[in-house]
């Protein structure tokens, strides 16, 4: 149940009403964590939804995003997160085996995207400075310094729903994921 105050988008108005309208042609509907947002924030709607574009314009594949989401909200424990991502990193063409590993730190076949995942975990779970062997096993697998730092905006995105949603305890209107 939200915790945030969460209107009905049909009854929303001015730039929260806009951005819905764009979300809704996008993808058929406003996920409820957009819909907490706009309902609060208009203005931080408008910043993920640049944030998430920027990030489709990036050094990485769709499902290398997804797989840092993954890695992100399993850090996390957002399960909203997880379930959202889970549906568009199978979308994106992440296997069942690359689903799991992103998750869990598991092989999941793709060395390359094992190094990846590897790295945000790190990144995420740790304070400090990053080892540099890390950040020299992500490279070594094939990542440049510009995909290194479009992950980093990645986990900037999905840390900020992962908070919102945790916070809000958002109501899961994807499939569920265990």
């Amino acid at each position: 149940m939200n915790r945030l105050k969460t209107e009905e988008v049909k009854a929303a108005t001015g730039k929260s009403a806009q951005l819905f309208q764009v979300i809704e042609k996008a993808v058929g509907t406003v996920p409820n964590a957009y819909v907490t947002m706009g309902t609060n924030s208009p203005l931080a709607l408008e910043a993920i939804l640049a944030l998430d574009a920027a990030t489709r314009r990036s050094s990485l594949s769709a499902a290398e995003i997804e797989a840092i989401k993954l890695t992100v909200s399993q850090a996390a424990a957002c399960d909203y997160c997880l379930a959202a991502h889970t549906m568009f990193g199978r979308k994106a063409g992440l296997s069942p085996e690359a689903l799991k590993a992103a998750r869990h730190g598991t092989p999941s076949g793709n060395a390359k995207l094992d190094a990846l995942t590897t790295f945000v975990r790190q990144v995420v779970t740790t304070s400090g400075t990053v080892p540099l062997p890390l950040v020299t096993a992500v490279r070594d697998a094939g990542y440049t310094d510009a995909q290194i730092i479009d992950s980093m905006l990645v986990i900037a995105l999905i840390t900020l729903s992962n908070v919102l949603n945790r916070v809000n305890d958002t109501p899961i209107d994807f499939p569920s994921v265990s």
